[in-house]
């Protein structure tokens, strides 16, 4: 058998980059709310869910192509990127009274 890379298998590297309306996004949500933290979720076929979370307990989230465009973007945003949802960032959020009231109207299937 010849030698050669035919043999080793090799992890693709994708060369996207984030796009700037996506960190500029970030960058206006961490200026507006005193800094922020990201978590990075992935959503199969639709990319990764970027859960932003303000200093001031504000959250939001953004789209990403996959989980590397989000890390990317976080990276040049300057948000940190969380590992997991640890307790003490959860604690931080605050949801708004909007999400309290439609999260009241729904109703558990049985």
């Amino acid at each position: 058998m010849a030698e050669g890379s035919d043999t080793t298998l090799t992890a693709e590297q994708t060369t996207e980059h984030a796009p700037n309306g996506l960190v500029s996004g970030i960058k206006s949500f961490a200026a507006g709310h005193g800094g922020a933290k990201a978590v990075i979720e992935y959503v199969g076929k639709r990319g990764a869910r970027i859960v932003l979370v303000g200093e001031d307990g504000v959250w939001a989230d953004q789209f990403a192509d996959d989980t590397v465009v989000a890390r990317q973007a976080c990276a040049k945003a300057g948000v940190t990127v969380e590992n997991a949802w640890e307790r003490e960032l959860m604690d931080q959020m605050r949801p708004s009274n909007d999400l309290w009231r439609s999260m009241g109207r729904r109703t558990m299937a049985r």
